[in-house]
C-alpha cells in the first residue's frame, strides 16, 4: 500500500489566463512629418448624432420569481442624482452564480422593469462572444463596443485601451445609462467600464470569480437555483399547466434532476413541448441514469444544458481544465484543498490555484466551512469531459488514491478518538509515515471532522468497492469509519458501510474482518428493527471468528451476540457475556473484558437481579475510569443510575444518570445522552417533577434520535404529544 498522496498523476505546468495589456483595432495614422518620423495621433471625434442604444436581450419566457432579487437590486442601484446628495453617483453591481442559473434572464427583467431609470439607453456586451476560441477576452474590444453604441464612428475610436476608456467616460459624463457586461470571467474586465453620468449602472453578470470587484465599489449578488415551485411553475408555463397537472409526481422528479437550473428547466420544457408523445415520466425515468442525463437535456449540440457550461470550460487553462475533469469523477459531495491535489496528483499550491480559477469561471462554490463543491449537472459536465479527454486508466487511479487519502485521515480519527479499541486492520506502520493533522494545534475534533465527512467518506466507500483491487481498503476504511457512528448514530449510513466493508473483507479473504465488521453490522441493523438480518450477519459473524482463532474477535462477537439476546432471553444474554468476559481475560484484554463486565451487569439488572447488577457494574466502571475511557465509563454510569431506580434508589438514581448524560453530551455521544435524558425523564415523571424539565429531556432525546434515524423518535413523538394533550 502507497502512501495517501503519492499518486502518480502526471502534473501540468500552469497556464495563466491574464490580460497582456494587448490592445486591438483600427489606429489613427499621422502623416509622414518632416525628417521622415511617423506616430500616432488621436483626433478627437466630431460630436455626431446623439443615439439612445436599447440592447439587454430582450426576455422571450415568462419570467419567474426571483422577487428578492429583483428588490435588492432596486435597492442597490437606485444613485442619488441631484447635486449635494452623498450617495454614489453611479450604481454598481455584480451577479455572480453557475452557468445557467439565469443571471442574463434576471438583469434583463430588471432593465426591462426600470427602463425609465436610464432615459439614454442601455448597452449590453457578452464577452463570451469577445473570447472565441482564444483563453480570456478582449476587454479592449468591449471598449469600442460601448464607444460604437453610444455613436463614436469606428474611424475615431481609439487605438489603446487606456485612450478608449478616457472616451468613454466622456462620452457617458452627460448621459444616464445602464451598462450590463455578460458572463464576464475577469474582474479587471469590468471596472474599467463604469459609466460616469450621474444615475447610470454597470451590472456585471459571470461566475463566482467577482470578488474583488468589491474593491472598485460593486455590490455583490449571488443567484441561486431556483427553489422547487418556481421550478415547477417555469416547467409548467413552457410545456402546458395541464401536462404537468396530469401526473405531479412526475413533473416534481423533472423539477429535482434540473436541480433548480432554468437552462435545465427550460431544455426540458422544449422536449416535452416538441414531442407530445413523450411523457414526463418517460423523460424523467431517461434522465435519472446520470450518464445519459446531460444528453437528454439537449436539443440538439447548441441548444443544450452542456453548451452552457462548455463556454466556461473551454476558457481554463489546462491545469484548472484537468482538475475539473478528474473532480467531475470524484465519488463525494464535496471536497477541500487536500482531497483535490490528492485525486488530481498536483502538489497543493497549484491545486488551490486550479481551485481558485475553477471558482471564478462559475464552475464550482465553495462552501461556507471552506469545501468545494459543483452544482449536480455541472459535476456530469465535469466527468463527461473526463471520459471524453482522459485514459480510462485515470478513473480507477482516482478512486484508488482519494480512498487512501481517507483511510489513513479516517484511521488517525479513529485512533485519536480511542487508542485502545479492538481493531482488525493493522495500520500502525504505514501510519507512522503520515502526518497527523488531528495533533496540530488548533485542529478540528476528530469526531467533528467524521461528521464533516462522513458523506464523502461513504462515497468513497462505494466507489472503492466497487474497484477489485480495493477490496482491503474498503474493509479497512469501514472499520475506522464505525467510530463516528458510535458517537453520532446515522443508521442507515452505518449500516452501508458495514455491508460494504464486511463484503469486502469476505472477498480479500481475512476471516477476522469479516467476523469484526459483521458483529457490528448487528448494531444498526438492530436500532433500526431488523432483527432476524442482526441475528444472520452474528451466525455468520461467530462461524468467521472460529475460522480465524483470535481470542479478542471470538469475545467481541459473543459481546454483540449478547446485546442481541438482551432483548429477549436475559440468561442467554448473560451467557454470551460471561463467555465474552472469558476470552477476553485469558486473552488479556482489560478494555475488552470491562466492557463484558457491562453489559453483564445490565443483563443481570434486566433479569431483576438488580443488587449483584450494582456491584458488577461498579467494577466496570472502576475499571474504564481506571483505562481513561470516560465515554464507556459513562455508559455503565446510566446502566448504575437505571438499576438504582429500579430499587428505587430515586436520588442515587438521578445523581448518577444527570452525571452521566454531561459526560456523553460533552463526549459528543448523543446516541447514549438521549438514553440518558429519558431514564431521568421517567424518574421525573413518575416522581411529579417539573413537567417543562420533563419536557426539555424527552426534547433534547427526540432531536438526537431523529438525526440518528432511529425508530424511537416515533415513539418520543407520541409521548410528547399524548403530554401535551393532557398538559
Amino acid at each position: 500500500m502507497s502512501a495517501p498522496g503519492s499518486g502518480n498523476g502526471s502534473r501540468h505546468t500552469a497556464a495563466r489566463n491574464d490580460f497582456s495589456g494587448t490592445s486591438h483595432g483600427p489606429v489613427v495614422q499621422a502623416a509622414t512629418i518632416h525628417g521622415g518620423i511617423t506616430y500616432h495621433v488621436q483626433q478627437a471625434p466630431p460630436p455626431g448624432a446623439r443615439v439612445t442604444p436599447d440592447e439587454i436581450p430582450p426576455l422571450t419566457v415568462r419570467f419567474v420569481n426571483r422577487t428578492e432579487d429583483l428588490a435588492t437590486l432596486d435597492g442597490w442601484l437606485a444613485p442619488g442624482t441631484g447635486d449635494g446628495d452623498d450617495g454614489a453617483s453611479v450604481g454598481f453591481a455584480a451577479l455572480h452564480g453557475p452557468p445557467g442559473v439565469g443571471k442574463t434572464a434576471l438583469v434583463s427583467r430588471w432593465a426591462e422593469r426600470g427602463r425609465d431609470r436610464f432615459p439614454d439607453g442601455q448597452i449590453y456586451v457578452d464577452f463570451a462572444t469577445l473570447r472565441g476560441e482564444a483563453p480570456g477576452a478582449d476587454v479592449s474590444e468591449a471598449a469600442r463596443r460601448c464607444l460604437r453604441s453610444l455613436g463614436v464612428d469606428e474611424a475615431y475610436i481609439p487605438a489603446t485601451f487606456a485612450e478608449r476608456t478616457r472616451l468613454l467616460r466622456s462620452r457617458s459624463a452627460d448621459r444616464r445609462l445602464l451598462v450590463f457586461l455578460d458572463n464576464v470571467s475577469t474582474p479587471g474586465q469590468a471596472a474599467a467600464l463604469i459609466p460616469k453620468g450621474k444615475g447610470s449602472c454597470l451590472v456585471v453578470a459571470g461566475g463566482g470569480g467577482l470578488g474583488e470587484l468589491a474593491l472598485d465599489g460593486a455590490r455583490l449578488m449571488p443567484v441561486k437555483p431556483l427553489d422547487r415551485d418556481s421550478a415547477r411553475e417555469v416547467l409548467a408555463d413552457r410545456c402546458g399547466a395541464a401536462r404537468i397537472a396530469a401526473d405531479p409526481e412526475a413533473a416534481d422528479r423533472l423539477v429535482e434532476l434540473c436541480a433548480g437550473l432554468p437552462v435545465a428547466l427550460h431544455v426540458v420544457a422544449a422536449r416535452l413541448a416538441t414531442r407530445p408523445r413523450l411523457t414526463p415520466a418517460a423523460l424523467a425515468a431517461e434522465l435519472a441514469a446520470e450518464p445519459r442525463r446531460l444528453a437528454g437535456m439537449s436539443l440538439g449540440k447548441e441548444r443544450s444544458v452542456a453548451a452552457a457550461f462548455d463556454l466556461a470550460y473551454r476558457e481554463l487553462a489546462p491545469e484548472p481544465a484537468r482538475l475539473y475533469r478528474l473532480m467531475g469523477w470524484y465519488p463525494g459531495a464535496t471536497f477541500d484543498a487536500g482531497v483535490a491535489a490528492v485525486a488530481s496528483g498536483l502538489d497543493p499550491r497549484p491545486a488551490a490555484e486550479a481551485l481558485e480559477a475553477l471558482t471564478r469561471a462559475g464552475l464550482l462554490e465553495e462552501t461556507a466551512d471552506g469545501r468545494f463543491r459543483f452544482h449536480d449537472l455541472v459535476r456530469l459536465h465535469a466527468a463527461e469531459r473526463a471520459t471524453e479527454e482522459e485514459v480510462p486508466a485515470e478513473r480507477p487511479a482516482l478512486v484508488r488514491r482519494v480512498t487512501l487519502h481517507y483511510l489513513a485521515l479516517t484511521a488517525l480519527a479513529d485512533r485519536a478518538v480511542r487508542l485502545d479499541r479492538l481493531r482488525i486492520a493493522d495500520l500502525a506502520d504505514w501510519l507512522s509515515e503520515v502526518r497527523d493533522p488531528f495533533a496540530a494545534p488548533g485542529a478540528p475534533r476528530p469526531v467533528d471532522w467524521l461528521e464533516a465527512e462522513h458523506r464523502n467518506i461513504l462515497g468513497v466507500l462505494r466507489a472503492a468497492a466497487r474497484e477489485e483491487t480495493l477490496h482491503t481498503q474498503v474493509w479497512q476504511l469501514a472499520e475506522a469509519f464505525t467510530v463516528l457512528f458510535l458517537h453520532h448514530r446515522h443508521l442507515g449510513d452505518w449500516r452501508e458501510s458495514l455491508e460494504l466493508g464486511a463484503a469486502a473483507a469476505a472477498e480479500a479473504l481475512v476471516p477476522a474482518a469479516e467476523a469484526r465488521l459483521r458483529s457490528l453490522l448487528s448494531r444498526p441493523l438492530m436500532d433500526l428493527g431488523e432483527y432476524e438480518a442482526a441475528r444472520r450477519q452474528l451466525d455468520t459473524a461467530q462461524a468467521c471468528a472460529e475460522v480465524s482463532g483470535d481470542l479478542v474477535v471470538r469475545a467481541s462477537v459473543q459481546e454483540f451476540s449478547g446485546r442481541y439476546w438482551d432483548r429477549t432471553d436475559p440468561v442467554r444474554a448473560m451467557a454470551a457475556y460471561r463467555g465474552a468476559l472469558e476470552l477476553n481475560t485469558a486473552a488479556h484484554e482489560g478494555r475488552g473484558a470491562a466492557i463484558a463486565a457491562y453489559f453483564l451487569g445490565c443483563a443481570q439488572d434486566a433479569a431483576g437481579d438488580s443488587r449483584d447488577a450494582l456491584d458488577t457494574l461498579r467494577g466496570a466502571h472502576d475499571e474504564l475510569i481506571a483505562r481513561e475511557d470516560r465515554r464507556m465509563a459513562a455508559r455503565a454510569q446510566v446502566a448504575i443510575g437505571i438499576a438504582h431506580d429500579r430499587l428505587g434508589e430515586t436520588d442515587e438514581a438521578v445523581r448518577a444518570l444527570s452525571e452521566a448524560a454531561e459526560v456523553l453530551r460533552a463526549r459528543k455521544a448523543t446516541h447514549y445522552e438521549a438514553q440518558a435524558l429519558v431514564a431521568l425523564a421517567d424518574i421525573q415523571e413518575r416522581s411529579q417533577g417539573d413537567p417543562q424539565e420533563v419536557r426539555a429531556r424527552l426534547e433534547r432525546a427526540l432531536e438526537i434520535y431523529e438525526a440518528g434515524g432511529s425508530p424511537r423518535a416515533q415513539e418520543l413523538l407520541r409521548r410528547l404529544a399524548e403530554g401535551e394533550a393532557t398538559g
